[in-house]
């Protein structure tokens, strides 16, 4: 020990123990909380060896300093902020089962507003051996334990010691390449890159890949657009005579069911339907209805399916497109064709703070009218959760504002109650309701807040339904992404009448599926829709059921009722689905029986072109982005959105106005009601508006910018 501490009190002795130290927590992540996992015995060992050539070569700039005072602060800084990245990570995963990127970094501010509940729900109790050396080592440096050297160790040396980790990334890079050829090409999974790599090495990677974007963007040109809408027009499908304009001239009420998957349709926990109302809507004549259809989010999760949904383009493959290109990106989306083809008012809801996945700008780009934000709300004491107003309080609380849009309006909600961690307070909770007990808790309150969400829809339908709304609107309703991630899965296989044991990544892929409902009311030629579909069918499919063609737009997916709908999905991460093969990580399994498909050569060259029509898709995608190409393109009759036109301050005062300068021309609910309110027809049995129950003010969702 005494030798020991004579060592780490030379720079190379303290340089050898940050090495250490840091090699060991990032294993300890790999094993704990990455979960990783190795399927070679080369595997093994690069994933093993991949943290110390990143961790030598970092460390190793602090030696390059002569003086004391500042290599110590400089290496110990240095391992401190490593550590942090490390941590970020691991946060990171537990939520997304994914690595956080140059993209998610850069737009960290602009959605970390809300996740403070979120994020203490993410850690654990082994997270205190990510931190605890750090306070240990600066204890003992400050009680003089650890010496500081006052001799320099002198430019060649310290360049021998990073040459030392170059050498050791150049050999971990190849061995990498020889066990998974194209590895950096293709990126086809982010864990496969930190498998091999690490997670400084991915990081930096991610930044020469982010940088890229950046000078491609700059470089753009028409003929690259061309490239695109040449794709576009090429796929495109045409409408389905029957049902193209049945809901021509309605209202439209999206609703967007937060962290929804379809297993819970029709589920039934200890004898009790989980969504009893949202299974009546599936089944009724009313609604048309589909099981195949599959969220196709990337890291943007929620903002992905809201891009798909109004843009019918896929979100990035990395970061989430609003928080990163949103400010500034050229959108041609629902809000804006439904306003210029079929006037109408456009609106959001949403009980959280405006710049939350940096919407109160994308919004504006995509020309939504209205954005009626946590501060339109009372969101004091315990009528909010971490992401904003509960899902009652906010179709209750709309009303006064839902009214006032002229009609025909395109209203948008999106509900956050059934958000990760899937926390409510026992006075929201249905007594008669008894989860399951899978030894998850995520998993088991998933099944409770998914009740209370059901509960809210109902409330929501009985307003309409009184309002006279329903008979003259179509109420579209979409999960956007999972809500029980892969990592938690097996918890959940007991619950669906499987065994964990034989859990494949084939049983996660089906877990994708989301709802997807049209609600007509007044129609009865409703029914369940087996064709495979994903979000990005969204736009197309409604606005054909508008009466609105979509030939001139630039859109990747195709309407959902035409018999020219190719049935293939494609993931992010450029899996894909049909309705005969399933493509998860390479391996092709039959959709069908869930067992690893064993194709004839016609089937493999079909699944080939599948792939390639995939690849395809997702790359031209990403080009339109990442390289704004569609201010390079405005279609029939189309007028270019100017953000700075819209304003989403003063909300109300605005459609009051409105409703005064038309007069008895005024198509507002409001009006049609005599200038009453029909909020009174809103019934709720929320708990925070039936008696005082805010006193332990748990949280306040406000705008911190104080602005809009």
């Amino acid at each position: 020990m005494r030798k020991l501490g004579k060592f780490v009190n030379t720079r190379t002795g303290f340089f050898a123990l940050l090495v250490g130290l840091f090699w060991l927590k990032t294993l300890f992540a790999y094993v704990m909380d990455f979960k990783l996992g190795d399927t070679s015995f080369i595997q093994g060992v690069i994933t093993f060896f991949n943290p110390l050539a990143t961790t030598i070569i970092l460390l190793s700039i602090g030696l390059y300093f002569k003086r004391s005072r500042f290599f110590y602060p400089v290496t110990m800084g240095l391992y401190i902020a490593n550590t942090v990245l490390l941590y970020l990570n691991v946060i990171y995963f537990r939520e997304f089962t994914d690595f956080m990127t140059i993209a998610t970094m850069t737009g960290y501010s602009k959605v970390n507003q809300g996740l403070s509940g979120s994020s203490l729900a993410l850690t654990n109790v082994h997270d205190l051996l990510y931190w605890v050396d750090i306070v240990i080592i600066l204890l003992l440096m400050l009680g003089k334990k650890i010496k500081f050297d006052p001799r320099a160790l002198g430019h060649r040396l310290a360049f021998a010691f990073t040459s030392v980790g170059l050498l050791i990334l150049g050999l971990n890079i190849m061995v990498a390449e020889f066990d998974r050829p194209q590895l950096l090409g293709r990126t086809f999974d982010r864990t496969y890159i930190v498998k091999y790599l690490g997670i400084d090495t991915f990081t930096g990677y991610d930044l020469v890949r982010s940088q890229h974007t950046y000078n491609m963007r700059k470089s753009a040109t028409k003929a690259q657009l061309e490239k695109v809408k040449k794709f576009t027009d090429t796929n495109y499908a045409k409408p389905n005579d029957q049902l193209y304009g049945i809901a021509k001239g309605r209202n439209v009420i999206v609703i967007h069911l937060e962290s929804f998957q379809q297993f819970l349709i029709d589920k039934k926990i200890n004898n009790q339907e989980v969504t009893p109302f949202l299974n009546s809507l599936y089944h009724s004549n009313s609604t048309y209805a589909f099981a195949n259809f599959f969220h196709q989010v990337g890291q943007g999760k929620t903002s992905d399916a809201e891009n798909m949904l109004e843009t019918s383009t896929f979100g990035l493959p990395q970061g989430s497109l609003f928080a990163t290109l949103g400010n500034d990106n050229t959108f041609e989306g629902a809000p804006a064709i439904l306003e210029q083809r079929g006037g109408y008012s456009t609106a959001v809801f949403h009980g959280n703070v405006a710049s939350f996945w940096n919407r109160n700008n994308v919004y504006k780009n995509l020309a939504y009218q209205y954005f009626f934000d946590a501060s339109y709300y009372d969101t004091s004491g315990d009528k909010a959760t971490g992401y904003g107003l509960k899902d009652k309080l906010l179709f209750a609380d709309s009303i006064k504002y839902l009214e006032r849009l002229q009609q025909p309006f395109y209203a948008k909600y999106i509900t956050v109650t059934n958000h990760f961690p899937y926390e409510l307070d026992s006075e929201d909770k249905d007594p008669n309701f008894t989860t399951v007990d899978t030894g998850n808790t995520a998993v088991n309150d998933y099944f409770v807040t998914a009740h209370y969400l059901d509960q809210s829809l109902k409330e929501f339908f009985a307003y309409l339904d009184k309002s006279g709304l329903a008979k003259h609107s179509l109420i579209m309703i979409y999960g956007d992404h999972y809500g029980i991630s892969n990592s938690e899965n097996k918890y959940l296989a007991s619950v669906l009448g499987r065994s964990n044991e034989d859990w494949t990544d084939f049983d996660n892929a089906m877990l994708q599926r989301v709802p997807l409902m049209f609600v007509i009311p007044g129609t009865d030629q409703g029914k369940i829709y087996q064709t495979y579909g994903g979000e990005i069918d969204v736009l197309p499919t409604l606005l054909h059921l508008l009466g609105i063609s979509t030939k001139r737009y630039i859109m990747f997916g195709t309407d959902l009722f035409s018999s020219q709908h190719r049935q293939l999905v494609a993931f992010r991460n450029q899996d894909f689905v049909t309705p005969k093969y399933t493509s998860v990580n390479g391996t092709i399994y039959d959709t069908t029986t869930g067992k690893i498909a064993h194709l004839t050569a016609k089937e493999q060259k079909q699944v080939e072109a599948d792939q390639r029509f995939v690849t395809k898709e997702l790359h031209l995608s990403d080009a339109l982005n990442q390289k704004n190409l569609l201010r390079f393109y405005t279609p029939k009759g189309f007028k270019k959105v100017n953000a700075s036109d819209y304003n989403y301050s003063n909300g109300l005062q605005k459609l009051e106005q409105q409703d005064r300068k038309l007069g008895n021309k005024s198509t507002s609910l409001f009006a049609q009601n005599g200038q009453k309110t029909t909020a009174d027809l809103f019934s709720t049995d929320a708990p925070e508006l039936n008696h005082s129950s805010t006193s332990s003010n748990r949280i306040k969702i406000t705008n911190p910018d104080g602005n809009n």
